[in-house]
């Protein structure tokens, strides 16, 4: 299988030959167009979120048009505080230390201070919309990156493709009968299909 049409955003993608043929779903019919994203100096709270609200495992980071990084929810939950507390704790337990009644203002007001810029992963892993589904399934698995952004020659980006638009699709071919996702022809756009 060739290797999907991907770079880091700072090379802004590539155009891998694809031998795939053309009645191939792909990932443009799949993925979601309405992107949330959030900027590199957002606050944690925003980023929270836009998490939140969007029902994505993750957010694209843009500073003006430029994807500069992407932050997950794993980011979010994982992320340590940098602070003195009694001991190095993970910064939601900060959080929940704030909400104890604790009195530890300084320490609080920095993790709450903490910004996108701070949590996000950078350079991204993207996508084109040309790639096949197998193709962006095989960096999800190979990178371990969830979500995708999908972008277009330019680096631009247009859309984004999680792990569960794959078991969507997954799920609607076992209930159509079909066995083979080469078969498969994704519906809709957006992350809902059919």
């Amino acid at each position: 299988m060739p290797e999907p049409p991907t770079e880091r955003t700072a090379a802004h993608g590539t155009n891998a030959s694809d031998d795939a043929p053309d009645d191939t779903p792909r990932v443009g019919a799949l993925m979601r167009a309405d992107v949330p994203t959030v900027r590199p100096g957002d606050s944690i709270a925003t980023v929270a979120r836009t998490l939140a609200e969007s029902g994505l495992p993750g957010v694209p980071v843009l500073d003006g048009d430029e994807i500069v990084g992407i932050i997950t929810e794993s980011d979010l939950i994982a992320r340590e505080a940098d602070v003195e507390l009694p001991t190095v704790v993970p910064f939601l337990d900060a959080l929940f230390l704030a909400d104890a009644g604790r009195d530890y203002d300084d320490e609080i007001r920095h993790v709450l201070a903490t910004t996108a810029a701070d949590l996000m992963t950078s350079p991204v892993y993207n996508i084109r919309s040309t790639a096949t589904l197998s193709q962006v399934a095989t960096l999800m698995l190979d990178r371990r990156v969830n979500p995708v952004p999908v972008v277009d020659a330019t680096g631009r980006l247009i859309g984004i493709v999680s792990r569960a638009d794959l078991v969507r699709v997954i799920a609607r071919l076992e209930s159509e009968g079909v066995s083979d996702v080469s078969e498969a022809q994704p519906r809709g756009t957006g992350s809902t299909l059919g």
